[in-house]
C-alpha cells in the first residue's frame, strides 16, 4: 500500500504530472458546476448542460487515471487519451446539434460529425501507437476527419441552419463553438507533432506533448460547456423579457 501512495505521488518539477493533476481538478470543478447549474436554465437547455457535464466527469476520470500512469511511468498515457477523446470528442459534436436541433437539424448531421471524429482519433491514434514512424502521413490522414468537421461548422449546414436562425444569441454562441474548432483544437496536432516522425520532434521535448494536449482539453472542453451555459443563461433572459 506504501508503494501505491508513492507512485502516485507528483515530484517536484514534474511539470507534466502537474498538468495532469491541475486538469483532472479543473475538469471535476466544471463538472460539478454544470450539474448544479442545469437546475438555473430553462428545460431545453438541460440536456445540453447534461451532456457539458458529462463531457469533463468523462475527462476528469481520465485524467485522475493518467496522471497515475504519468508518475508511475513517466511515459505518455496515450491508450488513456483516446479513450477519453474517443467519448468526448463525439459529445462535443452532440453539443452542436442540440444546439441547432430546434432550427431544423437532422440526425444525419449529427451521424456525419460523429463519423468525422471518430475517423480523426483512430486514425490519429494509429499514427502515434501503431505506425509512429509513418505518424506524418496518419497525421494528414487523420486531418480529413478533422477537415470534414471543420467544414460542417464553418461552411456546411450547421453553418446554414445558424444564420437562417433569427436568434441573434444562438448565432453568437454557435460561433464561439466554430471558433473552439478552428482555434482550440489546432492545439492537439502541435502536440501530435512532436512525436517521432512529426514535423516538430526534436524541436520541442518529447514531453510537451502531455503538456499540450492537457492545456488543449482544458480550453476546448471546459470552453465548450461555459459556452453552452452562457447560451442557456441569455436564452433564458430573453424569454423572461418577453
Amino acid at each position: 500500500m506504501e508503494n501505491l501512495l508513492l507512485t502516485a505521488t507528483l515530484e517536484s518539477g514534474d511539470y507534466v504530472g502537474f498538468t495532469f493533476f491541475i486538469g483532472s481538478m479543473a475538469m471535476l470543478a466544471a463538472t460539478v458546476f454544470f450539474f448544479l447549474e442545469m437546475k438555473s436554465v430553462s428545460g431545453k437547455w438541460r440536456t445540453s448542460l447534461l451532456v457539458s457535464g458529462l463531457i469533463t466527469l468523462i475527462a476528469a476520470v481520465h485524467y485522475y487515471y493518467m496522471r497515475d500512469f504519468w508518475v508511475e511511468n513517466k511515459t505518455s498515457p496515450t491508450e488513456f487519451r483516446y479513450i477519453d477523446w474517443i467519448l468526448t470528442v463525439p459529445l462535443m459534436c452532440v453539443e452542436f446539434y442540440l444546439i441547432l436541433k430546434s432550427f431544423g437539424a437532422k440526425k444525419s448531421l449529427l451521424w456525419k460529425m460523429i463519423f468525422y471524429s471518430v475517423w480523426m482519433l483512430v486514425t490519429g491514434y494509429l499514427g502515434e501507437t501503431v505506425y509512429r514512424e509513418s505518424s506524418a502521413i496518419w497525421g494528414a490522414i487523420s486531418s480529413l476527419g478533422y477537415l470534414g468537421i471543420f467544414y460542417e461548422v464553418w461552411f456546411g449546414s450547421a453553418k446554414r441552419l445558424s444564420k437562417n436562425s433569427n436568434n441573434p444569441t444562438l448565432q453568437k454562441a454557435f460561433n464561439s463553438l466554430a471558433w473552439f474548432i478552428f482555434a482550440g483544437w489546432a492545439i492537439y496536432p502541435i502536440g501530435y507533432m512532436t512525436i517521432e516522425g512529426g514535423l516538430l520532434h526534436g524541436v520541442l521535448p518529447s514531453e510537451s506533448m502531455d503538456i499540450i494536449y492537457n492545456i488543449g482539453d482544458a480550453i476546448n472542453k471546459i470552453g465548450f460547456g461555459l459556452v453552452i451555459y452562457s447560451l442557456a443563461i441569455n436564452s433564458k433572459k430573453e424569454e423572461a423579457s418577453v
